[in-house]
Order: structure tokens, then C-alpha cells, then sequence
């Protein structure tokens, strides 16, 4: 592919978005995140993808096999390759999956602003104190997977656009609609006024998911594992429970949610 720029050195100035720094600082304050393996890719490289891309950096020995995928890329952007060597020198780790691409967040609506865009019938996920990235990027997985209209987090939730996160979400993070601010009241004091029924699940819910009926504008609320949610948020909402054989106690956050999603969803 006569579009692909090589790299001789690890050092080079263009590839600085990908060195090792803390992601923390790459996805916070500088705007930008990190895409990896193929999977994503095709995510990131389709219109479903809501954030524009800045480069891609791939090994030389995938080059070939990835062509097809990669004239996808739009016209005008950079696409660098280099050895397994150059690559590790630059990132800090082996990249076995042979392919990274730095992204770039913009400008995000905040979560009134998400939640006033959203049609009459409308269904948002929201997750409380989820500070695991394999959880928040499940969570993205099956809200895109069952067609949630948004995802709301509090700030004690990781952000969907970390790495793993995004891997774990295998591009879900990229396609929808997010906020992630401030805390659990003022989320639900937002879907209270916007009209939305709220549902916090629970082991000890008092409705069981299957003799629910979902209201035109629903709110499904999660909460970490472990704590769970709060005592203020769940007497704010109506408590359903996901009910399980031989007294077992509770399942994973994002299998909860992928559950329920599966349940409410107009598929």
C-alpha cells in the first residue's frame, strides 16, 4: 500500500500520541484515546464510529493482511508502520495484536444535553461507582448490542474511551452516545425531569425482571459489584431483580445489564 508511511525509529515526533504515558493524561487532558486490534478497527473505520480518527500505526508484517480493512481509512489519514522492534520501543508493550490508532474525543455533549436529544421512547443505561474496565467496556458492549439510546456514568465509573475498556466494549464505546459526569443525584435528578421511570437493579429487587413492563422512557441503574447501588439511589427507584436458582446471590454487572438490556429492548 503506497499510503503507508514507515518508521525508522521509535523516536519519531508523529508518533507521540502512542508512547508510554499515563492514559489517564492521553484520554483526559489530551483529548485523544487509543484503539487496538482488528475488531475495533472495523468499529472505528465504519460510519458508525462517532469520533474521528488521527492516525493508525501498524506492524509491517500485517500490512498485507490488513489491506483490505485498511482502505477503509479515509484519504487523509496517516498510517505508519514499522518493525515489532520500532513498535515496542515506542509503546512500552509487545503489541500482539500488530495494530493501535489514536482517536480523537471532541467535543462531547453533557449529560442534559445527551439526554434532551433522545426521542419520546428511549432507553438509557446508567452506571453508578463501575470502576472496572472490563465492566464499563461490557456494559457499552451489550448497551450497543440491545440498541440503548445512551449510556450515563458518574465520574467514580472508569471512562469508556480507556484502552481496555474500549477492547472489552470491541468498539461498543465508539458507537453509543455517552456522558460521564458528576454524581448519582444529579444523573437521576436529570432522568426524573426528563421524564424517565427509574430502575435500579438489585439482588434483593422487589419486581422480578420478567413481569416487568417497560415505560416509554426508561433508566436501567447499576451499580458496582460488591456495594451495589446506594441507598439514596435505589429509594429513588423502582427495584427489580434478576432471579437465579439454588439461592445464588448475584452475577456479574455487565451480565446483569446485558440481561435486562435483552429484556427492555425494542429488537
Amino acid at each position: 500500500m503506497s499510503r503507508l508511511v514507515a518508521l525508522t525509529a521509535p523516536d519519531d515526533p508523529r508518533i507521540d500520541a502512542y508512547r508510554v504515558i499515563k492514559e489517564r493524561d492521553l484520554v483526559g487532558r489530551g483529548g485523544r484515546f487509543i484503539v487496538e486490534g482488528k475488531t475495533v478497527l472495523d468499529v472505528a473505520l465504519s460510519p458508525r464510529n462517532r469520533f474521528r480518527l488521527e492516525s493508525l500505526l501498524i506492524a509491517e508484517s500485517r500490512a498485507e493482511a490488513l489491506a483490505p480493512l485498511l482502505a477503509q481509512a479515509p484519504d487523509d489519514l496517516p498510517i505508519y508502520t514499522a518493525n515489532q522492534a520500532i513498535l515496542d520501543g515506542i509503546t512500552g508493550f509487545h503489541i500482539h495484536r500488530g495494530l493501535l490508532g489514536v482517536g480523537l474525543r471532541g467535543e462531547e455533549p453533557g449529560a442534559a444535553a445527551l439526554l434532551a436529544s433522545l426521542p419520546a421512547r428511549a432507553l438509557v443505561v446508567v452506571a453508578l461507582g463501575i470502576t472496572n474496565h472490563d465492566n464499563v467496556g461490557g456494559i457499552l458492549r451489550n448497551a450497543a448490542a440491545f440498541g440503548a439510546d445512551a449510556v450515563l456514568l458518574d465520574f467514580a465509573s472508569c471512562d469508556p474511551l480507556y484502552r481496555k475498556a474500549i477492547r472489552v466494549s470491541v468498539g461498543g464505546s465508539l458507537i453509543v452516545p455517552f456522558a460521564r459526569e458528576g454524581g448519582a443525584g444529579a444523573l437521576l435528578d436529570l432522568l426524573a425531569a426528563g421524564g424517565f421511570e427509574l430502575l435500579a437493579f438489585s439482588p434483593a429487587g422487589t419486581t422480578a425482571l420478567k413481569q416487568l413492563v417497560r415505560a416509554p422512557r426508561t433508566a436501567l441503574m447499576v451499580g458496582a459489584e460488591g456495594p451495589g447501588l446506594s441507598a439514596d439511589s435505589l429509594a429513588r427507584a423502582r427495584t427489580v431483580r434478576i432471579p437465579m436458582a439454588g439461592g445464588f446471590d448475584s452475577l456479574n454487572v455487565a451480565t446483569a445489564a446485558g440481561i435486562a438490556l435483552h429484556h427492555l429492548a425494542d429488537l
